[in-house]
């Protein structure tokens, strides 16, 4: 099972579309995390038992999956803090050590969002995963690719997200 993991909060995101679609598309079960809002700040006084229930969920569910798929967007040159505040979370737990993980950058701005996956690189490697080359792939999607169904309209859009997420399956 993959999990795929947005990390925008803004309804009608793209990067939310991008993994309804990959949910949609794929052969593979994926389960997506929607309780990005829900996380409290991260606190190391507060990583003990007994969690808060949203870290404790988050926990269980990376635990659970063969792999780790994520949209996420920059901002302000950056990854989103709430986006941020959920990897802080999964540092000391070890619930990401060694699972394959990828990405799709679905940013339409010239600058690509560059920023945030260099950042998000830089993370993932405190977190002990194995990133799929691969699967950490650049789709653009604007907010006209998207249908009245929420899902990414365009093909080869599609198709791309498709291969990026057999390809991080294949890996797990």
């Amino acid at each position: 099972m993959i999990l795929s993991v947005c990390g925008s909060l803004r309804d009608g995101s793209t990067n939310a579309a991008v993994l309804r679609t990959a949910k949609a598309l794929a052969q593979e079960d994926i389960d997506a995390y929607t309780k990005l809002g829900e996380l409290p700040p991260f606190n190391p006084d507060d990583d003990h038992e007994p969690l808060h229930p949203a870290v404790a969920d988050l926990r269980a569910r990376l635990t659970a999956a063969d792999a780790v798929l994520i949209c996420t967007p920059e901002y302000a040159g950056a990854l989103p803090g709430s986006f941020k505040n959920l990897l802080d979370w999964s540092v000391g737990a070890e619930t990401m050590q060694d699972k394959p993980v990828g990405w799709i950058n679905a940013s339409w701005a010239a600058t690509g969002a560059a920023n945030a996956h260099a950042s998000l690189r830089i993370v993932l490697g405190y977190l002990n995963v194995r990133i799929v080359e691969d699967a950490c792939v650049h789709i653009p999607v604007g907010r006209t690719s998207l249908g009245e169904d929420g899902l990414v309209q365009d093909p080869a859009a599609r198709e791309a997200i498709a291969a990026a997420v057999a390809t991080l399956a294949k890996a797990s």
